[in-house]
């Protein structure tokens, strides 16, 4: 009984042959064209559609934020649906930045995005080193501890973190905001699976050399594991930014105020529907400076996720 080989292609015909051991002769092997009309079908349904309406999703809510920044109050608050703006005023922008104290607001966002993303970040490499390289018992059960971490939903240590925080003196400051998230169980995730698949060699080398665990943390695992580790902050500096319900249960002064909760006090500004436009000009002003950020290295999301996943 003979045997088929593999598909050969024929230039000029286009279309893909089976070539028969014994001598045989060739069969063709149907193969749909590029533009053929399954193909289309195929290529529209599998990718184009779902791609476009994933794009819609995420867009047109940022869209439509952003052109009601510069609508007058009759043109959102109103029965007929308006898209564009008759003008772009910036009204609302001088209004959202002059009603509340929003230099101090973006001041305290940007204290605490540094200063937690910093911790965190470095947190983040120091346990993921030490699950990998250091030797000490239970380091396995530390790691399902850490996995464990990462499914419980936040909200659920909201309690106990208001009980702590507010009985050590860390209500309406800055450090209240910023100690309960110092734990990072994602970048640490992340992080230790990607030193996983550093080459022993270099760390070998490294021990040979003289060098100790801090050198070869800071040294050799943490230059060739920069886009990983770029991910990890990166991350880090979008939740921090943008962490609204922990601010808002810790603080109720303004002085100590992030950007996200001092937009509350826009929509209280107003009682009616004037304020809606405010309030929209108040939320681009929130996300445009983290909308730079992430759009300058989201690159290193892409890097940092697939660096090690392919092996061997």
């Amino acid at each position: 009984m003979s045997t088929l080989s593999p598909v050969s292609p024929n230039p000029a015909s286009g279309v893909g042959t089976l070539e028969a051991p014994d001598g045989g002769p060739e069969l063709p092997a149907r193969r749909d064209k590029p533009f053929s009309r399954a193909n289309l079908v195929q290529t529209l349904a599998g990718g184009y559609i779902p791609l476009i309406v994933a794009t819609l999703v995420v867009v047109l809510p940022l869209l439509w934020m952003l052109l009601s920044s510069f609508k007058q109050p009759g043109e959102i608050v109103t029965t007929d649906l308006k898209i564009l703006p008759q003008g772009l005023s910036l009204e609302n922008y001088h209004t959202a930045m002059t009603t509340v104290p929003f230099a101090r607001f973006f001041l305290n966002s940007l204290i605490v995005t540094v200063v937690g993303s910093t911790v965190k970040v470095i947190l983040a490499i120091l346990t993921a080193y030490a699950l990998v390289f250091v030797r000490f018992p239970f380091k396995n059960v530390i790691f399902v501890v850490i996995l464990v971490a990462l499914m419980v939903p936040p909200q659920v240590s909201i309690l106990p973190n208001y009980i702590l925080i507010a009985g050590i003196g860390g209500k309406n400051t800055l450090w209240g905001i910023i100690l309960p998230g110092l734990g990072t169980a994602f970048g640490t995730f992340l992080l230790r699976q990607h030193f996983k698949t550093l080459p022993g060699s270099i760390l070998e080398a490294a021990e040979i050399d003289g060098a100790g665990h801090w050198r070869r943390l800071w040294q050799v695992v943490a230059p060739v594991s920069l886009p990983s580790i770029a991910t990890v902050a990166l991350v880090t500096v979008v939740s921090e930014w943008n962490d609204y319900i922990w601010p808002l249960i810790i603080t109720d002064r303004p002085e100590t105020m992030t950007l996200p909760v001092g937009l509350t006090l826009l929509q209280n500004s107003e009682g009616n529907g004037a304020g809606w436009g405010i309030l929209m000009a108040g939320a681009v002003l929130v996300i445009i400076p983290i909308l730079l950020v992430f759009a300058a290295l989201q690159r290193y999301i892409v890097a940092g996720l697939t660096q090690g996943s392919v092996t061997g």
